[in-house]
């Protein structure tokens, strides 16, 4: 008797050890960022990718081992703004020809973490437009890198409360448009033919509620660590919240920087192409 009690002790011992030693193993490969190498003839350019983007993070690093992004180009280039690349389209492109329209045939889901901004540096991934685009699902393959620059603290202040303005004020018209809310807009189209403003404030003093329940979750607020990045060492900031960050430059922003400072067309491609070969970096 004492000694099946000694097994089965033995037995759920080993198996918690087991189960610590896996829950271990499996942190410890999580913590590990992945790094990826850029180069091009302006220098290389090593970017870490962000564990808290799993899907973004694994499909770069499998468009890396295929060699997709081999010989393409940065072929989008805004001073004070980013670098943009990745389109299979731009391999052997002609000179004058437009990019930034060719991908994978696929798109990827969202994943926005108030933590990762467009701070100087920020690897993130291109979009279509939202009219489009409503989901603000990435592109397979097209990317971007933020140069950037500088903003003082009543520069996102104002950047904040303009952006918050047009997003309640595209959620009232979603609020309107809604089949339920079809008395509402009766009264708005009665408000504005008769010209009543008395009618029209009342109105909105119902409805405004309802919109905040909505907007409030939404609004845009810089973090105080958000507002150290944009005003110490810069970026893009009216990006966050509409497109997805998923890694860093830890070395090489001097390359980011000789490229952006390049000669570009009408369409912001570069007049001398800037092509890259891109491949993993072990540790």
């Amino acid at each position: 008797m004492r000694i099946k009690h000694s097994l089965i002790l033995l037995v759920v011992l080993g198996l918690l050890s087991l189960n610590t030693f896996g829950q271990k193993k499996k942190k410890d490969k999580l913590g590990k960022e992945s790094l990826v190498l850029i180069q091009t003839d302006f220098g290389d350019i090593k970017i870490k990718l962000y564990n808290q983007t799993p899907i973004h993070r694994d499909n770069f690093l499998k468009l890396v081992e295929e060699g997709l992004y081999d010989s393409t180009l940065f072929h989008r280039v805004i001073p004070q703004f980013m670098i943009q690349g990745g389109d299979p389209d731009s391999k052997g492109a002609k000179e004058g020809t437009k990019l930034g329209d060719g991908g994978m045939g696929y798109t990827l889901e969202a994943e926005f973490v108030d933590s990762l901004i467009h701070k100087r540096g920020a690897l993130a991934a291109a979009r279509m437009p939202d009219n489009v685009n409503p989901e603000k699902r990435s592109s397979s393959s097209q990317f971007y890198i933020v140069q950037g620059r500088k903003f003082s603290e009543a520069n996102l202040s104002g950047m904040a409360q303009k952006q918050n303005y047009n997003m309640k004020g595209q959620l009232m018209n979603e609020f309107f448009n809604r089949p339920e809310n079809k008395a509402y807009l009766s009264r708005l189209q009665t408000c504005q033919k008769e010209k009543d403003d008395s009618a029209m404030q009342l109105l909105m003093q119902e409805i405004e509620p309802l919109v905040d329940r909505e907007f409030e979750p939404k609004q845009i607020k810089f973090h105080p660590r958000a507002i150290e990045a944009y005003t110490t060492v810069g970026g893009a900031p009216h990006l966050d919240g509409g497109y997805t960050v998923f890694g860093e430059v830890v070395e090489g922003m001097d390359v980011v920087d000789a490229i952006s400072a390049q000669s570009c067309d009408r369409n912001n491609r570069p007049l001398k192409d800037v092509s890259m070969k891109v491949k993993a970096v072990k540790r």
